[in-house]
């Protein structure tokens, strides 16, 4: 997939005029949008009767083709690996968004190698950092001078991991960890955008998928059991739970949220569940 579409609709000035048809559609953009929490939150976002206008990134061209062209006027998609910084700083150039975005989901993420820090290479280590975190920096850093008019809003998917430390999870969970400084250094330094970081807890996507079957042995047997017999014990949860509430945080997450670390499933966040 050629990154050739600029503009939402068939013209310049198709933006101008979907936002005054449509007072309360949000100019959004999801990272990691083609699978799990991910797909999640950009189905809840096109579902919605206020026609939203969404920016994805992911690395499956098939789903982002399929995206565009059931949603050919509100989608914009952005191929690409974010491990690749050069292709990070682009998403968003040369779009014409009239100024403004309303919204920063930064979703995607790797777990890394899932190795003990007496095992890992410190290229592995970097490696995870660089998707985690480097990718985040420099998306917020193209995205705040748009943010900034809309005083807009920027979700992060944290984890559990950023707080409870794991055995073989260093990086991943260090990682996390610096997402949620980020968010409240970002409370600081943008206090017109509102920064949330949600722990979308233990969720059925791909990520437990590797846990299960390629990194189980390295954690130590209390998480075995417990990572183990997830899927089996029927304790993970479906995507669309966490990712609705990080899809309506985008969307009109409170002022007061801002630089905060929640549960999907926080009290705080009872307004924005919508099931």
């Amino acid at each position: 997939m050629a990154p050739t579409k600029t503009h939402f609709g068939s013209s310049l000035d198709y933006i101008s005029k979907h936002r005054s048809q449509n007072p309360s559609s949000r100019t959004i953009v999801v990272t990691g949008a083609t699978a799990g929490i991910g797909l999640a939150i950009t189905n809840h976002l096109l579902s919605s009767s206020s026609q939203h206008l969404v920016i994805l990134t992911g690395r499956k061209i098939d789903v982002l083709e399929d995206l565009e062209a059931k949603n050919p006027d509100r989608v914009i998609s952005r191929a690409g690996d974010m491990s690749d910084l050069d292709y990070v700083k682009l998403v968003l150039q040369g779009l014409h968004l009239d100024g403004r975005l309303d919204g920063l989901i930064l979703n995607h993420g790797t777990f890394g190698s899932c190795l003990r820090i007496k095992d890992i290479e410190v290229e592995d280590w970097e490696s995870t950092f660089r998707i985690n975190v480097s990718s985040c920096v420099a998306l917020i850093k193209a995205a705040v001078p748009l943010l900034r008019p809309s005083k807009g809003r920027i979700v992060f998917t944290s984890s559990g991991a950023a707080s409870n430390a794991y055995s073989s999870w260093g990086a991943y969970g260090a990682s996390k960890a610096a997402i949620n400084h980020l968010a409240m250094t970002l409370k600081s330094e943008e206090p017109e955008i509102t920064t949330v970081s949600v722990r979308p807890g233990v969720v059925d996507t791909a990520m437990q998928v590797d846990i299960r079957e390629k990194f189980l042995q390295n954690l130590d047997e209390k998480d075995q059991k417990k990572f183990g017999s997830a899927k089996d014990d029927g304790i993970l949860l479906p995507p669309e739970k966490p990712g609705r509430v990080i899809a309506e945080l985008a969307i009109r997450a409170e002022k007061a949220l801002s630089g905060q670390f929640l549960s999907w499933d926080d009290p705080k966040l009872a307004a924005y569940r919508t099931d």
